[in-house]
């Protein structure tokens, strides 16, 4: 939506005077907007006194548009916030401050003049039913100074030259957590640099498995039992310490923090649905490595359709036996348990009949990676995200024992799993934002060092605004994300915010490592520079725990019930 004067050169300043009051007075109008969009949206998918998820999907672009403005409206109040408490902390210095003026000015850009929820996709507001009068909410003064006067070159130079000043690989601008939440990050960032980052790129290159040694180190660091409550040999830490150690982690490299995933999936399913004796079974094994778990859900011909998946579980005197077939499957060659989901009750043909089973396997070796009766396995090949191996699995009857079906009731599997999309995909948003800070890590580095035309990549502004726009947007998704953990750690239904937070942090990762490439030029096309893995690796946070447009559909049919 044009503005007045918009046409007119901005000026080119660094810092824009009373920041804080501009950005707070930006919030009001956004929320106009956005709750114009929703009652628009809301009028062509309702359907009597209901809304339609067959109108939803026939208005899939608008419904998704509004989860984008959702999530554009909700990362600008918790950027607010942010800066808030910086400053109440004497801790909202230069840098913070123009992080916070350059994304409050992008991306109100964007919610006026199209958000762009993939490279080929933008969003505007007309096409989420907002007219031109409900759009002149984003006509306020406060909004224009800031779509005018915030992003400018002038201002992400400054971003950049301070960067510069700073160590290497340091995290851009103060985070706003405690002390004892960074003094975790601080630990983990050391073990990353130590033991992940020297030899990540020769296990992408090799296709290795991550080595058991380094699991074996991050299991003494509690990385397998960080969430897990204490009475079951967890360290009882906040989903808070998750992100950080996440973060941290896939910043090194993404397989090394991932491995936690695995175990946070399969101890929020127990603890969430289990019975007592499988949590003080299992548990603890989990917390310390003992046992590595795998998650066993999608099937070839499912995918995101969760509810039609067709293994089944036959019950045999006190246990089961299960046949079907899994696909993308990660780590299940060397793990110990799966958490499986199959059909109990064939008279169902969704949700309803579906059990989750704590599947018993063993362990296999390079040579026999499946050695377990009744259970096959072959390896797929991809182009990143591979320290742990994806694999398509077959089984034909494999035994699993009574007392392991998760909570000793059938018919809960589906329940049990969307108690863990919260948390997973947190996790997974923590993830995201490691491996955008790992490509402006690498990114930064060599147009520091590289040089063309008698001077450093990083002289040139299309260089440096690409290194500025990844640590801008490196936070906004940042403190989307910490803000679902605390909701989380505060027993806050969370699951809209959560999957904004995975949202966005998929799809900063991406162009973060899609711009760290081209500042690479024809070396980043290499395979031996690091950022062509990044790059890889970047690319399947926008489809696995819930792709891009399955997760912008839950968002939009949330906000919208």
């Amino acid at each position: 939506m044009p503005h007045d004067g918009q046409d007119m050169p901005a000026a080119d300043t660094t810092l824009l005077p009373d920041l804080l009051a501009l950005t707070g007075a930006a919030l009001a109008p956004v929320e106009a907007v956005f709750e114009a969009a929703r009652t628009a949206i809301a009028a062509r998918v309702t359907e009597g006194d209901r809304i339609s998820g067959r109108l939803i999907e026939a208005h899939q672009t608008a419904a998704h548009g509004l989860a984008w403005l959702a999530t554009y409206a909700q990362a600008l109040r918790q950027m607010q916030g942010w800066a808030e408490r910086l400053t109440e902390q004497g801790k909202f210095g230069e840098i913070e401050q123009l992080i916070h003026q350059i994304a409050f000015g992008e991306y109100l850009a964007q919610i006026a003049g199209g958000i762009p929820m993939s490279q080929g996709e933008i969003v505007r507001l007309r096409d989420v039913g907002v007219s031109g009068e409900a759009a002149h909410a984003l006509h306020s003064d406060a909004v224009t100074a800031l779509i005018r006067g915030a992003n400018t070159p002038a201002a992400r130079a400054r971003l950049v030259e301070l960067m510069q000043q700073q160590a290497a690989n340091v995290t851009v601008g103060a985070t706003g957590l405690d002390d004892e939440l960074e003094m975790i990050r601080e630990q983990f960032r050391r073990f990353s640099v130590d033991r992940v980052e020297p030899h990540a790129h020769e296990w992408h290159l090799k296709d290795e498995l991550i080595p058991m040694d380094i699991i074996e180190e991050m299991a003494e660091l509690g990385v397998f039992g960080l969430t897990i409550p204490e009475e079951y040999g967890g360290f009882g830490l906040s989903k808070a310490s998750m992100c950080v150690v996440s973060e941290e982690l896939s910043r090194g490299y993404i397989g090394v923090g991932s491995l936690g995933t695995r175990s946070e999936i399969a101890a929020e399913l127990i603890l969430c649905g289990g019975t007592e004796d499988q949590k003080q079974h299992w548990l603890p094994k989990i917390a310390s490595a003992e046992i590595l778990p795998t998650a066993v859900f999608t099937e070839p011909n499912t995918g995101s359709d969760l509810g039609s998946l067709r293994t089944r579980a036959v019950k045999v005197g006190d246990d089961y036996e299960i046949t079907g077939n899994k696909t993308w499957i990660t780590h299940a060659a060397r793990t110990h348990v799966m958490t499986l989901l199959a059909r109990t009750d064939p008279a169902t043909s969704d949700y309803r009949g579906l059990s989750m089973f704590l599947a018993e396997k063993t362990p296999g070796t390079d040579e026999t990676p499946f050695p377990t009766p009744g259970m096959t396995g072959g390896e797929i090949e991809v182009l990143g995200y591979r320290g742990m191996k994806e694999y398509e699995l077959g089984f034909d009857k494999f035994k699993v024992k009574g007392g392991n079906l998760l909570g000793g009731v059938e018919g809960q599997g589906f329940k049990q799993l969307m108690q863990t999309f919260e948390s997973a995909r947190i996790q997974t948003a923590a993830r995201a934002i490691g491996v955008a800070q790992s490509a402006l890590d690498v990114a930064m580095r060599y147009a520091q060092d590289r040089k063309q035309f008698g001077k450093p990549l990083i002289a040139f502004p299309r260089v440096s605004d690409k290194l500025a726009m990844m640590a801008v947007e490196i936070m906004v998704a940042r403190q989307l994300t910490y803000f679902a953990a605390w909701e989380k750690d505060h027993d806050q239904r969370c699951d809209l915010e959560a999957g904004m937070a995975k949202l966005l942090g998929a799809r900063v990762a991406w162009a973060a490592a899609d711009n760290g490439l081209q500042i690479h030029g024809g070396n980043g096309f290499a395979l031996e520079y690091t950022i062509s893995r990044i790059l890889c690796d970047a690319r399947i946070l926008n489809i696995f725990e819930g792709a891009a447009e399955i997760q912008a559909q839950v968002i939009a049919r949330r906000l919208l019930d």
